[in-house]
């Protein structure tokens, strides 16, 4: 089948669809970039031609061909202590202050977790941290990794990962210490590590209502991907489910700034994150 390309009319109503559907803005130049990937799903998914995809999810009644889609056009971009800074600054900062509340249970929120090697890395912080101090902190511990893709969060909850993905960001030390080999060169995270972390599938445009409340949340390089209004409301939300002094950490390029006054910015030695204000 040669592959087609998408009219201008058909595009801004693709846009239409994913910005409907999960908050996603994409800009006049991705033209090239949705073409190629629908018509991958269009071979996939054997329809005859891209409008015909196109139609399909308009009717909106197939619920894979809908997530296949959105999982297209994510990059779903990760690794192990990715850019380190955060880690460094939950390691060094923010769990010595959480520590001195004397939580009874500490609740971490990795947003947009895709395959899970965000919310495995912070249980990975904790536990070295408890480990180097110990009786510091002692509360339970919860993570909630979520993200819209259910692909990527089976992934995620199998914990199993191959020899590339544990080489992006695992040192030989983590990888005996916190890794068995399974089937072949796939790496399985002890379950010590897995146990406090739970899995669920959520779009950010949903309510947080559900997911409880946190003491800190990881929300890193997902805010880039919307308008300046969902931004808001994105924030806004998350602030309601923090913690009286609970922490936000954002992606290098991103800030409350401008979009949610709920915050305020803390200055470390290794990086910045977003405190909520006491009110």
């Amino acid at each position: 089948m040669t592959d087609q390309v998408l009219s201008k009319s058909q595009y801004d109503d693709f846009r239409h669809f994913l910005e409907q559907s999960c908050g996603i803005v994409l800009g006049d130049n991705k033209h090239y970039l949705v073409t190629s990937r629908l018509n991958r799903l269009t071979q996939e998914f054997s329809f005859t031609n891209l409008g015909a995809l196109l139609d399909a999810l308009k009717k909106n009644n197939d619920g894979r061909l809908k997530e296949r889609v959105i999982d297209a056009m994510t990059t779903n971009e990760t690794s192990w202590f990715r850019d380190n800074y955060p880690f460094e600054l939950m390691r060094e900062n923010l769990l010595p202050d959480l520590a001195r509340n004397k939580p009874s249970r500490l609740r971490i929120w990795s947003a947009a977790c895709s395959t899970g090697q965000e919310p495995y890395s912070i249980s990975m912080t904790v536990h070295e941290f408890q480990q180097k101090n110990p009786g510091m902190l002692t509360a339970p511990l919860e993570i909630v990794g979520t993200d819209i893709s259910g692909t990527v969060l089976n992934i995620a909850k199998a914990a199993k990962y191959d020899e590339l993905s544990i080489a992006r960001g695992i040192t030989e030390q983590r990888r005996s210490q916190y890794f068995t080999q399974v089937e072949g060169n796939r790496w399985q995270l002890i379950d010590k590590l897995r146990s406090p972390v739970r899995f669920t599938e959520i779009n950010l445009l949903q309510s947080y209502t559900l997911l409880g409340r946190f003491d800190l949340i990881f929300c890193r390089n997902v805010l880039i991907y919307f308008s300046s209004d969902l931004k808001t409301d994105i924030l806004t939300r998350m602030s309601q489910i923090l913690n009286p002094g609970g922490y936000l950490i954002l992606g290098g390029s991103e800030s409350p700034t401008g979009y949610c006054r709920a915050f305020e910015m803390v200055r470390f030695p290794k990086g910045v994150v977003y405190r909520l204000k006491s009110s």
